[in-house]
Formats: C-alpha cells, structure tokens, sequence
C-alpha cells in the first residue's frame, strides 16, 4: 500500500500586468507566495463540533455533517511541529491564537478530506470561517509527524521537492496514475498530474539543486521512476528538516539582527535658518518598520513628518501648527520605496545655527 499523500488545493494562476518584462514578471511570481519577512503568523485550531463540512454519504442521496475539530493530542503534534520549524531561527514567528478571525493559518482536522494547505500568502485569500490548512488523517500514528512539518512547510511558501526541474526524475507515468488512484488516495489523473508530475518553474522551486531529504519530498515506492537508476526502488526520506530546508527558510527569511539598530542620520547639515525660516529633507528608508524622527541642535523647532502621495505631502506625525519644542521627535512607520519629507521650522530668537535631523 502506498502512503497517503498531501495533496495542495488548486489556485488560480496569478494575474499580471501586460507588457511586463520577463524579469519583472518572474520576480512577481517568485515572491507572490511569501511573507513578509518580520511577519508574525498567527495560528488557530478548529474546536467543536460547530465548523465543518457537510458531506455526501455515497448510494444514499443524504449527507452528514463532519467537524474540523481535532483532539489536544493531534493538536499537541502540530504544535510541536511550529516549535521545530521556529527553532530554525528564521525571520518570522508562530503564535497561537483562539479567536480565527486573528489568524492567517486557520487548522482543521477533517477525516477523510486529505492533509493539504495553502501555500505561504495564498492564505490570505481564504475567508476567515474556511480552513487554510487540513489533517484528514491520525497524526499520532508512527510516521505521521512528518505531515504536520509537511503543511507547515506549505503554509511557509515551499512547493512539492519532487517536482523541481532540478531533480531529473523521469517518472513511468501510467504507474504512477494507477499508483494514486488505488487507496488511501484514490486521485483523479488531473491531482495526479499537478501534485506529482507537473513540473515546477524556475521562479516555483525551494531551491537550485534538488534535496530528496527534504520534507517537502514525497516517499515514493518502488517502481514509479526509471531514472536515475538509483531511485529506480524508490525515494525515501527520513521524515525530517533537512539541511536545505533550513536554508531554504534562512535564504527567503532571514533572522532579524539582535543588535540594536544604529542610529542612522537621514541629513544632518547646518542650516542657518534665520528665526521663522524652515527647510524640508526628502527621507529614504533603508527598510520598512518604525522609525523615531528627531532634530537635535537649535533650540524651539517645529518638526512635522509628510508622506509624498500623488505627488502632494500628506501629513504623517509631528507639531506642524506653530508650536514650540525643544529636540523635537516623533515616531512613524515608513515603508522602504516610498518618499517621505521632514520639514523643521526655527522659531528661536537665538539665531542662525545648527540642526540635525536623525532617524532611529
């Protein structure tokens, strides 16, 4: 008997922008799927019997109600499966959640429905009341902990290891159709096809050489490939992360840097401003996340923070009604790629002098 198979639901192809370049457009495909490094990916279980599905019972025209909920101890496995992918110290972050309207990955156990999830972003296109993620089978059972890293994998924007172009498999494709369409799978040709046989693209793989150690790899029996000889009794993983899978997720999200961040001065001139006078400074961010705002230098300024949108500045944070400061701050969010402008306005009677505007 062969192994029970996840099995990714199908997606639309991704719509783009005509006229695009081939570069651009294989950017946008390759990152369509993952997040934003920083993330914090909030998980929630299905409880209860009152989410599910209502499915048909065959030769009978009636249908049953089965829940997603799941026991503590399958639970329990997913759970510990978020530990190991998290202990690999990547730049995102797992946390639980009880309320599903809080949480991009949303977990069902459904018997019988297949272990499958949406792959990386994909998930936000899920209503909040739908599973973005199944088990359909016992995960306490030997073996079975490797389906939960499998999904998580999914979850975190990994494809099937077996259908990377780099791997060189030539399948003995009516066995393998005959293979799945046997139990426990029971797969239509067309399932088959795109979670076995279809090639990925370039812009799709986890990486540039193919890891049959991977977690994302099916087990495959005996007889499915012809070459390379040496997997013609099969590919076996060890049901693990493996070393490339770590890189995978290191490469793709890279762990913050435990350093403090650096003060990092956007401008810092002297400006001679005469009391009344103001100058703006055109901001870049290096990155996109919180910044602290400040000038230092020339006593009672005004500082204000603008973001640039069709062309005119919308006011973002800051004193810019007349007031009186003394090193002024003020904290924003600012997203790299955008333009912003920081304008100071001396009202010191003191005179001509220096200030700095920082960021941090």
């Amino acid at each position: 008997m062969t192994a029970r198979y996840c099995s990714l639901p199908r997606q639309p192809a991704p719509a783009f922008a005509p006229g695009l370049a081939a570069e651009r457009l294989g950017a946008l495909a390759a990152g369509r799927r993952l997040w934003v490094n920083g993330t914090v990916l909030h998980y929630c279980f299905f409880t209860g019997d009152k989410a599910g599905s209502e499915i048909a019972v065959p030769g009978t025209g009636r249908t049953r109600w089965v829940p997603w909920g799941g026991s503590k101890e399958q639970q329990d496995v997913v759970r510990e499966c978020f530990e190991e992918w998290q202990g690999l110290g990547f730049g995102l972050t797992f946390t639980e959640v009880r309320d599903r309207t809080e949480a991009e990955l949303r977990i069902g156990f459904q018997v019988g429905n297949g272990s499958w999830s949406a792959v990386g972003r994909d998930a936000l296109g899920i209503g909040v009341h739908d599973r973005t993620m199944n088990f359909g089978w016992d995960l306490t059972a030997p073996g079975e902990r490797a389906t939960a890293l499998h999904q998580i994998g999914h979850a975190l924007g990994m494809l099937h290891e077996h259908q990377s172009p780099y791997a060189g498999l030539h399948w003995d494709d009516e066995a393998v159709y005959a293979e799945l369409a046997g139990p426990p799978n029971h797969w239509s040709r067309d399932r088959t096809y795109r979670n076995v046989l279809r090639r990925l693209g370039p812009d799709e793989v986890n990486g540039s050489v193919w890891d049959p150690q991977s977690i994302m790899q099916y087990a495959v029996p005996p007889g499915l490939i012809l070459e390379p000889e040496q997997y013609r009794g099969g590919v076996h993983p060890p049901g693990g992360l493996s070393a490339a899978d770590k890189e995978f997720v290191l490469r793709r999200y890279p762990p913050a840097d435990p350093r403090p961040p650096a003060l990092l001065p956007f401008r810092s001139v002297p400006l001679g401003l005469a009391p009344g006078e103001q100058a703006d400074f055109r901001v870049d961010p290096p990155e996109t996340r919180v910044y602290t705002v400040g000038t230092f230098g020339d006593a009672d300024r005004v500082l204000a923070l603008f973001e640039e949108r069709d062309g005119e500045p919308r006011f973002l944070a800051g004193h810019d009604d007349g007031g009186t400061l003394v090193n002024a701050t003020v904290a924003a969010r600012l997203v790299k790629g955008r333009r912003y402008y920081v304008r100071v306005r001396l009202y010191s009677a003191w005179g001509p002098g220096e200030t700095a505007v920082m960021c941090w």
